[in-house]
């Protein structure tokens, strides 16, 4: 059976309402950026030696994150940090972080997986309060018993 596009519409915004999606998406691109600068044809990879390594390895790791914060949204403030972290260290350590580019992005993805909440079911409304319970008419005893 095939759902109509009005379906597959909905599902896809529910699926997509209910995770980071944004926030993993620029973690996505970002890693995108920074793994791919580095590889560059194999003449040029040879002479870059080993200093191309951690930009891939840091471009992989942020991939991961953005696809955890999609697929297993409790763990996104940690996965949020994370990119943020290591979208800071790609700045020093991976060709200015792909040009700034793949840093920011990567701040900006962790920032958002960090800062996202899942949204609440919305409440049924409160009954009404009961009123509160009128005073009996009777005579005030002494709680000592002094008057018997």
């Amino acid at each position: 059976m095939f759902l109509s596009r009005r379906g597959r519409w909905s599902r896809w915004r529910r699926w997509r309402r209910a995770r980071p999606f944004w926030g993993g998406l620029f973690a996505v691109l970002a890693g995108a950026w920074i793994c791919v600068l580095p590889l560059a044809p194999l003449k040029i990879m040879l002479q870059q030696g080993v200093a191309g390594i951690p930009s891939v390895l840091m471009g992989v790791v942020m991939i991961v994150l953005g696809l955890t914060a999609w697929f297993s949204p409790a763990q996104r403030s940690l996965a949020g940090v994370l990119t943020t972290v290591i979208a800071t260290a790609a700045l020093v350590l991976s060709n200015l972080g792909g040009f700034l580019i793949g840093t920011l992005l990567g701040i900006l993805g962790g920032g958002l997986m960090f800062a996202w909440q899942p949204s609440r079911a919305p409440r049924a409304p409160a009954p009404a309060p009961a009123p509160p319970p009128q005073p009996s008419p009777t005579v005030h005893q002494d709680p000592q018993g002094a008057q018997s």
